[in-house]
């Protein structure tokens, strides 16, 4: 063999790794991971970010053929785990779910090792988690109007709880309270599940709970549940209005889930990523989990994603700039 021919065999051999991986950008041979793909949950085992990738983990594997394994990177309101995903190789071995937190922490957040606007590449939003706004049952209201006008005879006297501060339930609260021109006080659990034992015991007025641990509260009556913070009404509580629906239009503020990967991922392996998690949405075990979750299945393809994550970028930073709202 020639000197020429044994750089051409080399340099073919270099190239087919990136020429395969243009293939699949450009509609060839669909991507397939080479080994299990890591997915990177930021919070800790047992919430719905880890309840939604341990859901979505088994159908993604198998439709990829590969396992996706879970792994917990707790700490920081999620910044531990996305910088572990900035510093990953973009080759689809490493993804992550993020909370709507991925939004936020961008306002929050000082001195990070990497910029949550351009370190990655959103890969589908897989699920949205509906809000209720619940107030004490012994408040003499029963819809979100009267419940303003209550609240305004008692400015600055009353309190209302979150699941922590700059949580989805914390923001949606912020953003109730600055459309509606309402001073009370924020005090933040560290859960919601406290937050909610406070709300029926009378310590506090109202909270934004998820509805997987507000529905049946509401059901039995030991709650009044006045509004959901989603855009259109959920089937869960077909009688209870939106907040938007009751004098506060354009109002829309829900926990989500998305899944990420590092930055510089090629389109051909976005697509498949996004493809494996529509493949689990659609599963129906999965399905009817997240329906007793209160969970809303999504899965918008990789740039309608990419829009929304920029678009909620901004809109929880003027957000957080408005409601003052800091992280010690």
């Amino acid at each position: 063999m020639t000197n020429l021919s044994r750089r051409s065999l080399a340099a073919g051999l270099l190239a087919a790794p990136f020429l395969g991986r243009a293939a699949a950008a450009q509609g060839g041979t669909p991507w397939a991971p080479s080994r299990p793909i890591r997915m990177i949950a930021p919070y800790p085992p047992g919430g719905g970010v880890d309840t939604t990738s341990r859901l979505l983990a088994t159908p993604m594997g198998n439709f990829l053929g590969q396992p996706v394994i879970v792994e917990n990177r707790a700490g920081a309101g999620g910044s531990i785990a996305a910088a572990d995903l900035a510093r990953s190789a973009p080759d689809g071995q490493t993804i992550m779910i993020d909370a709507l937190a991925h939004t936020v922490n961008p306002s929050l957040l000082r001195g990070l090792s990497f910029d949550y606007a351009t370190a990655f590449t959103p890969i589908s939003q897989v699920v949205v988690l509906p809000q209720i706004l619940a107030v004490n049952r012994d408040i003499p209201v029963s819809t979100l109007p009267e419940f303003v006008a209550w609240a305004k005879a008692r400015q600055g006297t009353l309190s209302y709880g979150s699941s922590g501060n700059a949580t989805a339930a914390h923001l949606a609260a912020a953003l109730f309270l600055n459309r509606a021109g309402l001073d009370i006080q924020h005090v933040p659990y560290r859960g919601g599940t406290p937050a909610l034992q406070d709300l029926l015991g009378g310590s506090i007025t109202f909270v934004f709970g998820t509805v997987s641990s507000s529905l049946q509260l509401a059901r039995d009556g030991r709650l009044k549940p006045l509004a959901v913070s989603t855009a259109q009404r959920i089937a869960a509580l077909p009688d209870v209005p939106t907040v938007a629906e009751q004098g506060f239009p354009g109002y829309e503020l829900n926990e989500w889930n998305g899944l990420y990967a590092p930055a510089g991922l090629q389109p051909g392996v976005a697509q498949r990523l996004f493809e494996a998690a529509k493949h689990a949405l659609e599963d129906t075990t999965v399905r009817a989990r997240l329906d007793t979750l209160g969970a809303l299945p999504l899965g918008t393809p990789p740039a309608e994603f990419a829009r929304y994550v920029a678009q909620q970028r901004e809109i929880m930073g003027q957000l957080v700039r408005d409601a003052k709202i800091e992280v010690g």
